[in-house]
């Protein structure tokens, strides 16, 4: 085991620091051949890219990066399916799931659609009273309002009782989406998933959020209406405008922002910040945010918001706000979900409250966690909190009437999804599936303490069952006087930041905090001293843990971890430091 960094083996929140593997040769080779400073050379190396790949690491384009969307299978049947449904001007509809890549993808058709001159019939299924996505109610209700043709989006490849249900009502129906299937495919027209068993472009594009295959559909379609001679009358849409959306998708929903997702990313938040879409606009207004959009805007002002309707039982409200031209019920629905965000977080803090009252921690790979009408609605945020404060993956279930609907959080290295698959298939489960870095799953009561059992050997598996030791990675060590404008706009090259591609985190050694103050409820602001240079700093929500008393109490020399981010609150191109552990 390599020596723990800066020497902390346990820091105040009990983690060991270690630092990031760099390749040194690489590293030098990047900063010479591109002339790049030697702490991005670093940063790129650490993050496995090599000479040839920095450029377009540095500057993403889609044009470099965007694959033929006829190399997926079943792409070409699901695109001449909806063209003959434009044609015919038949009835289509998007079903789509209640989080934010079900909405954003959905909001992507409909005003795909609507460039078309077509309007698509949207859907999202009740998160509380119907669960997660198709149901046969659902789609009989859809046969009889005359829909001919249903797009599943961010969900369907499991659906193979309910697609069967629509296929007996006189449905077709297309499944865009990017959970991880099983050997079996459900009765569609087509099952546009970079995931399937049987795909060959999952090693390059398997990451892809739904929203960006969604997207990749409406290019196809596009494509075949152009030459079929479609837009010879109407405009042909601008497909670059409907980047916002991908951008925000792909960031709430977690993937790897590497590859095709980073593109998507980088030119889908420059579309973002050009307020092309009133809903998004109104929505960030309404939130308080400030500056152009990155991925903390997107994946922790708007998505949560986005999210709250169907958290509490309105589900299509944010899809309905992304797809909106209407400046009332843009305002209407911006406002609401606005405010419903702040009843589902005191929601949220009594579910997260009851749950770690529960908690009883044996060490293993897998926190597993039940009570009685917990809301369903935050359970995954729930999940989250849990995976963040303990380091390991997590799953909550919020039980009523002997039926368990849970929500499961993964971290980097544990496949969340295939093991939550792997336990429908043993029979455990009534309902479940996933991707690697989240799960949901239905059960039985009296299954519950098996299905623990289940996942927590599964998952133990995946681990090599070596004991978990929560660490802390950093990419280096700065020092004060380095915390300056400058020193951003060189790690902004960096972005967009997110998993796959992790903001980089540095040590400021030798530290002696000269204030120190209790902001809100559970933020710690401070002020420390590196020699005779002072850095300003805040840990945030550190009073729910070891990190904000020890701040508090810190004494002559302290070791500092975390972000370098823009002081919003100086201006003037200052800088923080986000703090997220402190050593000694």
């Amino acid at each position: 085991m390599t020596e723990p960094f800066l020497g902390v083996e346990t820091s105040f929140t009990g983690r060991r620091w270690i630092g990031r593997a760099v390749d040194e040769r690489l590293a030098e080779a990047l900063a010479q051949r591109h002339q790049i400073p030697d702490i991005l050379a670093r940063a790129l190396a650490a993050r496995g890219v090599g000479l040839e790949e920095a450029p377009s690491f540095l500057a993403p384009r889609l044009r470099d990066l965007m694959p033929d969307p006829s190399s997926f299978k079943d792409m070409d049947q699901a695109v001449a399916r909806f063209v003959a449904a434009v044609q015919k001007d038949e009835k289509i509809a998007v079903f789509g799931d209640y989080d934010v890549d079900g909405a954003t993808s959905s909001a992507l058709l409909v005003r795909f659609g609507r460039a078309l001159q077509k309007d698509l019939r949207l859907y999202i299924p009740d998160r509380l009273r119907e669960g997660y996505g198709p149901n046969g109610s659902a789609l009989r209700n859809l046969a009889e309002e005359g829909v001919k043709l249903v797009v599943c989006v961010d969900c369907g490849t499991l659906a193979h009782e309910a697609l069967a249900e629509g296929q007996k009502a006189g449905l077709d129906v297309i499944v865009l989406d990017h959970h991880t299937a099983e050997p079996s495919l459900p009765p569609a027209v087509a099952v546009v998933n970079p995931n399937r068993l049987d795909e060959t472009m999952t090693e390059r594009f398997g990451a892809l959020a739904a929203v960006g295959v969604t997207y990749l559909f409406a290019v196809a379609v596009n494509r075949e209406l152009r030459d079929c001679g479609f837009f010879a009358e109407i405009p042909e849409p601008d497909l670059m405008q409907l980047l916002d959306l991908v951008a925000l998708g792909t960031i709430c929903d977690v993937v790897p922002l590497t590859g095709l997702n980073r593109a998507f990313v980088a030119q889908g938040l420059k579309i973002m910040g050009a307020g092309g879409n009133a809903g998004l606009v109104a929505l960030g207004t309404a939130a308080g945010a400030k500056g152009p959009p990155d991925t903390y805007t997107a994946g922790f002002i708007l998505g949560p918001r986005l999210n709250a309707g169907g958290r509490i039982g309105i589900s299509d409200w944010g899809a309905k706000l992304l797809a909106t031209d209407d400046p009332a019920q843009i305002a209407e629905l911006s406002a609401t979900l606005n405010r419903i965000n702040v009843d589902r977080q005191e929601i949220e803090g009594e579910v997260l409250a009851s749950a770690e009252a529960r908690l009883v921690d044996t060490g293993a790979p897998l926190l597993f966690i039940a009570g009685e009408n917990w809301h369903a609605g935050v359970i995954g945020i729930v999940a989250s909190r849990l995976r963040e404060k303990y380091h390991r993956p997590a799953i909550v279930i919020g039980v009523e009437k002997g039926i368990g609907k849970g929500s499961g959080r993964s971290m980097d290295g544990v496949d969340l999804g295939s093991a939550v698959i792997a336990a429908k298939q043993a029979g455990l489960l009534i309902a479940g599936g996933g991707h690697k870095m989240a799960a949901g799953l239905t059960v039985a009561a009296e299954k519950m303490a098996a299905l623990r059992e289940f996942l927590i050997a599964r998952i133990g598996a995946q681990m090599e069952a070596e004991p978990l030791k929560p660490s802390l990675t950093l990419d280096g060590i700065v020092a004060a006087p380095a915390l300056n404008g400058d020193f951003m706009e060189k790690l902004s090259t960096l972005q967009p930041f997110g998993t796959g591609n992790p903001e980089p985190r540095f040590a400021l050694p030798d530290c002696r905090i000269v204030n120190a103050k209790i902001v809100g409820e559970k933020h710690v602001s401070i002020v420390a001293k590196q020699g005779g240079d002072r850095v300003r700093g805040i840990a945030f929500r550190a009073m729910d843990t070891a990190l904000g008393p020890a701040l508090l109490a810190a004494g002559e020399k302290v070791h500092l971890a975390g972000k370098i981010r823009p002081d919003d609150w100086r201006g003037n191109g200052a800088v923080q430091l986000i703090v997220e552990d402190a050593g000694g």
